[in-house]
């Protein structure tokens, strides 16, 4: 920069010699006047540009490592076939739902039947399970009161028996005295007899006396036949007695036998509970097979996921797509950022909400508005494959940068002009009275 006073001085000595070569010869004092107020003018105003542009840059923040961002959705095969229809192409439009790519889907309305199929399968045999268990538990619960009842049954039977038994032994017992009884009475009346044999035989007694004595023998002789036919027949009611207390002993046993099977009843029940419960869960794993099934019918149809623009389209009709093969993207143009990469020594005075100006490279000398939405958490090296590692010893200080996200207002690009990955110069007014000054409203 020239020195003003050395331009002065020559300013004044080419005046001097103006004014010698016409005549006139110029005044001292005046020259020490201007002198005088030319030098503060120059500070005065050199101050004042400097502050004004001190002031301009204090409250600008200015990248051009920033470009605009947006969603790309990848479009990609839910399943393997061959490709029947592309209903879009690139860069066309397409709404949120609308049909681009359609797959094959008659192999898959096969395996949907054949879910179907299974399911009712399932379904029948858990309905046939089902109806077992009630029954199984009644005809157990039955078939154990009823050994119960037989038991009970069988008991009182021995019991009776035993009674009966009781009985006929005490009744034999006065039988078999009374036959002895009649024993001893037919003896003697035989012993008479031999006596009064052998007396009337020499006629000491009369006719009378021995017809006495026989007839006593033969009443004596139909007692003891009469006492030996009541003890036969006591001892065979013991006998009948002694056959219905064994009877009803066997009784007793088969009950308990038939008690005794009736408590696999139980297990049985639970097992048919298992059985019927296994059969549900075959029911909901062939629902889930339907469910699959249907799903993957459905997914012949590719439908795009967003309202966007298409690109990367690499699908072509006859083309046999795998699952999960990458068909085409969809690009929403609604939901765009800038995505900012500001010098760490630039945020100091960066905060959420403050309004920016964007230009865009694309469009030279248009500008859009903007405002900060939010600061990245670390750095884009902290976010990189291969984060630098300064504890190795071959540490270089680097001004980092760090992503602002910046978001445009509503309704300035209502023409979709704007595209990820252009480039863009966002300015970010930090200083709340430019923000005032530049603020749309």
């Amino acid at each position: 920069m020239s020195d003003p006073v050395k331009a002065e001085g020559e300013t004044t000595r080419s005046t001097a010699d103006n004014n010698q070569a016409g005549g006139r010869a110029p005044s001292p004092p005046r020259r020490r006047s201007r002198a005088r107020w030319v030098l503060p003018a120059l500070a005065v105003v050199a101050a004042v540009v400097g502050y004004g542009i001190w002031r301009y840059l204090s409250a600008r923040e200015t990248t051009d490592d920033a470009q605009i961002d947006g969603h790309i959705n990848p479009v990609a095969a839910r399943v393997g076939g061959t490709v029947l229809a592309v209903n879009c192409d690139d860069n066309q439009y397409v709404e949120a739902g609308a049909l681009m790519v359609k797959i094959d889907p008659r192999d898959y309305q096969v395996a949907l039947e054949r879910a179907r199929a299974e399911l009712a399968a399932a379904e029948a045999s858990a309905k046939a399970a089902g109806a077992a268990v009630p029954v199984t538990s009644i005809t157990t619960s039955s078939q154990v009161t009823s050994a119960e009842a037989m038991l009970q049954s069988a008991e009182a039977r021995v019991t009776v028996a035993n009674r009966e038994v009781e009985t006929a032994q005490a009744r034999l017992g006065p039988l078999r005295a009374r036959q002895r009884e009649a024993e001893a009475i037919y003896t003697k009346a035989l012993q008479d007899l031999d006596r009064m044999k052998q007396l009337i035989a020499k006629d000491r007694i009369s006719q009378q006396q021995f017809d006495a004595a026989v007839a006593a023998s033969d009443s004596a002789r139909a007692a003891l036949d009469a006492a030996g036919a009541a003890v036969v027949e006591a001892e065979k009611g013991v006998d009948a007695a002694r056959a219905r207390l064994t009877q009803a002993q066997a009784g007793i046993a088969e009950a308990k036998a038939s008690l005794q099977a009736t408590s696999a009843g139980p297990g049985q029940v639970s097992m048919i509970r298992s059985q019927a419960a296994s059969a549900e869960a075959r029911v909901l794993q062939a629902r889930a097979a339907l469910d699959r099934a249907q799903l993957d019918l459905d997914y012949t149809d590719v439908k795009a996921p967003v309202s966007g623009v298409v690109g990367m389209k690499n699908v072509e009709i006859g083309q046999v797509v795998q699952k999960d093969q990458p068909l085409l993207a969809v690009v929403p143009l609604e939901d765009i950022w800038v995505t900012a990469n500001y010098k760490e020594s630039q945020l100091a005075n960066i905060r959420p909400g403050q309004p920016v100006e964007i230009k865009v490279d694309t469009y030279a000398g248009r500008t859009y508005r903007g405002h900060v939405d939010s600061i990245s958490p670390a750095t884009g090296a902290r976010f990189s494959l291969l984060p630098p590692e300064n504890a190795t010893g071959n540490y270089v200080k680097v001004v980092q940068r760090i992503p602002v996200k910046i978001l445009f207002e509503r309704g300035q690009d209502l023409e979709h002009l704007l595209r990820p990955g252009m480039s863009v110069v966002p300015t970010v007014f930090t200083k709340s009275d430019t923000a005032a000054r530049t603020d749309p409203k």
